[in-house]
């Protein structure tokens, strides 16, 4: 039976109380039956449709953190949009500030036209960046996609540099277009395009808990960026100079992988030093995810180009490239995306860039991520399958390892990616929603909207406990089941009548 301490929840009224209170009724896990609903969707959209598998839910109805199914269920939900939902659900500033547009009677479509919207837009962005990098920066507004804003980036310093080669990192994830897809370190969705997705070359991003050089720490911070060097300097490595390097200062998709902040700088040291203009892509750290406006800035860098997209548009579809300006040698008209002028998104993007600042969401991120992290790491030491706990801000990741399987040649432990998909599970039918991703599938992500507070931290917690000590329980209960059915090799057999 679940805890009955009531979660605070934040002033957006009273269907998100309501909601609130019917989540923390719920006393007996849901049980997931399919709908018709879910089943036309099976039968018609697209065989490449990912979420529903995994989390087989028809909506209805959201405020601030949690989501209603059209079966009266709620949920928690700490996937978020993917990290798009920076303030939650219907937020009303968010709405607040559509409404504005839409009764104002402003154009809703302007393609690259100005419109006092967008103006603004862009100053209160530019207003959150660095001030260095803000300074004679520029802007391009992509299609609605991180990957058409990646793109963007990739057309951008492969025009300025005059160069083909891309440095991109193992575990990356930077979109599903096809120039975005040659950036991707997993080789699933690479693999039916057989030989068209080249101009890539790969380096081992640091990764401690499954160190590439087999050595962890100081010292494999320390090899990767030599070796880096070597690759990006080396004159007879085969590598050419590159026109761009591509990195998320913490991989979301790769399992929630934050590089540490010397790693960064040594990056940022070397691409200058080449003359590699150095793109990060911060299209799921951005605005505050991970405890620091931009997720590079925890390392005091500057980047070349950054990709922003998720959080930037307040829930609707949006996305820019911001770069230096002598990388702006755009011809007109040589990058273009017929919704860049998405007036809807820029109004609500400025209305959730002012409530994160006004309400100092950045510095909360990072004081209820560490204090979430901390609860976590407690239960870690209560289950071993929790091999890691990792994250920044609230963008957090657990590793879910088979201890009792050996280790890789490298020393890394075994993943098991069956029991984090039974995890998720248990966590669904307990009324939260959480996303895997990493090897093999086997670390469980969250992404909680920042406006979270501590108190429906804890509840979380609570639930995603459960989860783990119900998953175990049937992990534990099937191998018993399959040691008691397989017939003893001892017995004796019986005799023919």
């Amino acid at each position: 039976m679940m805890s009955m301490t009531l979660p605070t929840v934040s002033a957006d009224g009273a269907a998100e109380r309501e909601l609130a209170l019917r989540h923390q009724a719920l006393q007996h896990p849901y049980t997931l039956s399919t709908n018709p609903l879910l089943e036309r969707q099976q039968r018609t959209e697209s065989n490449a449709r990912s979420y529903p598998r995994r989390i087989p839910l028809a909506l209805k109805r959201a405020h601030g953190i949690y989501v209603e199914d059209t079966e009266g269920r709620v949920f928690i939900d700490c996937l978020a949009g993917a990290g798009t939902l920076a303030l939650g659900h219907n937020h009303r500033v968010v709405v607040a500030a559509i409404r504005a547009v839409l009764d104002a009677g402003l154009p809703l479509h302007t393609l690259d036209l100005t419109t006092p919207v967008k103006d603004r837009f862009v100053q209160d962005l530019f207003e959150v960046l660095p001030a260095d990098f803000a300074r004679g920066a520029k802007i391009q507004f992509c299609g609605p996609t991180g990957s058409d804003a990646v793109e963007a980036a990739l057309k951008l310093v492969k025009l300025a540099t005059g160069r083909g080669t891309m440095l991109a990192f193992h575990g990356a994830y930077h979109g599903m277009t096809q120039g975005a897809l040659t950036l991707m370190g997993s080789l699933g969705p690479k693999k039916p395009f057989h030989g068209s997705l080249q101009g890539v070359q790969f380096l081992p991003y640091p990764y401690d808990y499954r160190c590439p050089f087999g050595i962890g720490g100081e010292a494999g911070l320390q090899a990767g960026l030599r070796y880096i060097e070597t690759v990006m300097t080396d004159p007879e490595g085969g590598v050419p100079n590159a026109a761009g390097m591509v990195f998320e200062a913490v991989q979301g998709e790769g399992g929630v992988i934050p590089a540490p902040d010397a790693w960064v700088r040594g990056i940022r040291e070397l691409t200058a030093r080449t003359g590699v203009p150095l793109i990060v892509d911060e299209v799921q750290t951005g605005f505050g995810r991970t405890g620091a406006m931009f997720a590079f800035e925890h390392a005091g860098i500057t980047p070349d180009v950054l990709v922003l997209s998720k959080a930037i548009g307040g829930s609707l579809p949006l996305s820019v490239v911001v770069y230096k300006g002598e990388l702006d040698q755009w011809q007109p008209g040589a990058h273009a995306g017929t919704f860049r002028g998405n007036q809807l998104a820029m109004a609500a993007g400025s209305a959730t860039i002012g409530h994160i600042r006004s309400e100092e969401l950045v510095a909360h991120a990072a004081r209820a991520g560490l204090r979430f992290m901390g609860q976590l790491r407690q239960l870690q030491r209560d289950h071993p399958a929790i091999g890691d706990v990792r994250g920044r801000g609230l963008m957090i990741g657990v590793e879910i390892i088979d201890p009792a399987q050996p280790a890789t040649s490298m020393g890394h432990p075994a993943s098991a990616g069956a029991l984090a998909a039974a995890i998720q599970a248990e966590c669904l039918r307990r009324g939260l929603i959480v996303e895997l991703g990493g090897r093999n599938g086997s670390v469980v992500r969250m992404l909680p909207p920042l406006v979270i507070t501590e108190a429906q931290l804890d509840h979380v917690f609570e639930i995603f406990a459960a989860a783990v000590g119900a998953a175990l329980h049937s992990q534990q209960s099937q191998q018993i089941s399959q040691q008691t059915s397989q017939p003893r090799r001892d017995a004796p057999t019986a005799r023919a009548a």
